[in-house]
């Protein structure tokens, strides 16, 4: 399995593995950089078809992390890890504290949180073990990021729907959501409260029950719920979504969801670009929980916290704007300003906290 190689592989500072015999972890830890500061992202645990399947998604994702946080104008840097396994099956105590035992062998630079597979309560399990998690402060939420996720993907669905629809409102489009879990779930209720009808799938049935019995969500065939004739399509699950194939079956006019890496490849923004579609890149418009992750390192009152998640959609409109002007997809648009951010370029302030 090479690292260097991987088509994935953009200039990281650091990629380790771990393998533990006793607890049976399988973890590998990314660094894409730490230009402005110790990177910070979360702890995915997911049953990897393989693990060059697992190399590359936490190579991605730890690069989407480097231009969330620049964009977001945070003191952080892009990082994330993975550890291979079921996490309805092989999650014990041990493995989480062996996990613990492996982000703190990197002494700091490297900072984990909840992701896919894992929770607030995982989290506090890898803390026995290391200072360097975030996302545990006593809040409303119990230090889970996702209400601010959510909030975050809904302002750049009302971002998208003014720049294209010309609407200030949600009020009687259609929109479908792929995973109705703790994102997904509070994006629905904000979606509905604002006058919208939603779709929803999940493959877990209970998600998609809690969801159509307390929200009203309709439901969706998991296979069907990404190319339903809605106006805005939300992918909330897991990412590579949008490729050749089944971006010729999308019959939406905007795609904006939380998911990570929604792209299989930089191509297929190209493509999205050229049909017309707006897309909203995800590591702009879910960058909600690591704001919520900061000021809860901060100790920020609830009013900064809100102010800052805010500006997720004036700058989505930015881009929007910029995208269409220049000709260009809205992916490159993003990673343009965030790379700029990174280079320290003169006079450039595209940030969230600008």
């Amino acid at each position: 399995m090479s690292v260097f190689s991987n088509s994935s592989f953009s200039e990281h500072e650091l990629v380790a593995f771990h393998n533990d015999n006793r607890s049976g972890l399988k973890a590998i830890i990314a660094v894409h950089s730490s230009t402005l500061g110790p990177s910070v992202g979360g702890c995915r645990m997911y049953p990897y078809a393989s693990e060059e399947d697992a190399l590359h998604d936490v190579l991605r994702l730890s690069r989407g992390m480097t231009y969330k946080s620049a964009l977001a104008g945070l003191p952080f840097g892009g990082g994330k890890s993975i550890i291979i396994g079921d996490p309805r099956k092989q999650k014990t105590r041990a493995l989480l504290e062996a996990m613990g035992d492996f982000v703190h062998s990197l002494g700091g630079r490297y900072i984990t949180a909840e992701d896919v597979g894992t929770g607030v309560a995982d989290i506090r399990a890898i803390a026995q073990r290391t200072p360097y998690v975030t996302g545990l402060e006593d809040t409303q939420h119990g230090g889970d990021p996702s209400p601010s996720t959510a909030l975050g993907v809904f302002l750049g669905i009302r971002a998208a729907v003014r720049h294209r629809y010309g609407k200030d409102s949600l009020n009687g489009l259609t929109i479908s959501i792929q995973g109705l879990g703790h994102v997904g779930y509070r994006l629905a209720r904000l979606l509905i409260e604002d006058g919208a009808t939603v779709y929803g799938a999940d493959i877990n049935a209970a998600n998609l029950e809690l969801a159509v019995e307390e929200l009203g969500v309709r439901p969706a065939a998991s296979d069907e719920v990404l190319f339903l004739p809605v106006d805005v399509v939300a992918p909330c699950a897991m990412g590579a979504v949008w490729n050749r194939r089944s971006i010729a079956k999308l019959r939406a006019g905007i795609i904006c969801g939380a998911a990570n890496n929604q792209l299989a490849t930089r191509e297929d923004g190209d493509r999205l670009s050229q049909l017309d579609v707006l897309y909203c890149p995800d590591f702009l418009v879910n960058a909600g929980g690591i704001i919520e992750a900061h000021h809860q390192r901060q100790d920020s009152s609830e009013s900064v916290r809100l102010t800052h998640i805010k500006r997720i959609e004036t700058i989505l409109a930015e881009v929007l704007k910029l995208s269409c002007e220049r000709q260009v997809s809205s992916e490159s648009v993003a990673e343009a300003m965030a790379e700029d951010i990174l280079r320290g370029k003169e006079g450039v302030n595209h940030s969230i906290a600008a």
